[in-house]
């Protein structure tokens, strides 16, 4: 446990990749996807986030990073109506994220009080990896970035018309200048 907590603190790298301006424009957009809910298991049309921004986490509970879902909570509760939070669990780093979907919604729900969305316990990295993370780490798919998730808490932001725009990897908070930025705030 120490070991995987020590390692993911050193994972980061701070990464960040911008869509650039010459970005392919692909047919494939967030609006594609249907993913289920961490709870009750009902299918989510991410269509209802037309027009908002989104950015979308890969989180896990037992994670150097896992305070972060405070930090996220505030920003949802502070910019909900414009920027739409989304959570994956994911227990593709150090097994971080071991809970089943009732553990993982009683942890977020009681340690840091999550109220934006979260969806069913995925893969964001290898082979098996969710349809929602090929499309997000995909040149082909999203027109620029190939960029996988290094740890738990990547960002990926998308605009109001569902096409990707930036990443940003684990230590990047909310209240970070370029993170503000990139979410026009």
């Amino acid at each position: 446990m120490i070991t995987s907590l020590i390692s993911g603190l050193f994972a980061d790298n701070s990464e960040v990749a911008n869509r650039p301006a010459d970005a392919l424009n692909t047919p494939q957009s967030l609006y594609d996807f249907k993913v289920k809910s961490l709870v009750g298991n009902k299918t989510v049309d991410l269509t209802q986030y037309k027009g908002k921004k989104v950015v979308i986490l890969n989180v896990a509970s037992k994670c150097g990073y896992t305070k972060q879902y405070a930090d996220w909570e505030k920003f949802n509760k502070a910019h909900g109506d414009k920027v739409v939070v989304l959570g994956f669990p994911s227990n593709n780093f150090g097994g971080q994220e071991p809970g089943t979907s009732e553990e993982i919604a009683t942890f977020c729900s009681a340690t840091y009080g999550v109220t934006f969305p979260m969806f069913e316990k995925v893969e964001v990295k290898g082979e098996n990896k969710a349809p929602i993370y090929k499309w997000l780490t995909t040149k082909d798919l999203n027109g620029w970035n190939d960029k996988e998730p290094s740890w738990n808490f990547c960002k990926y932001v998308v605009d109001e018309n569902g096409k990707l725009t930036n990443f940003f990897a684990s230590k990047t908070l909310p209240t970070d200048a370029e993170f503000l930025t990139a979410v026009g705030l």
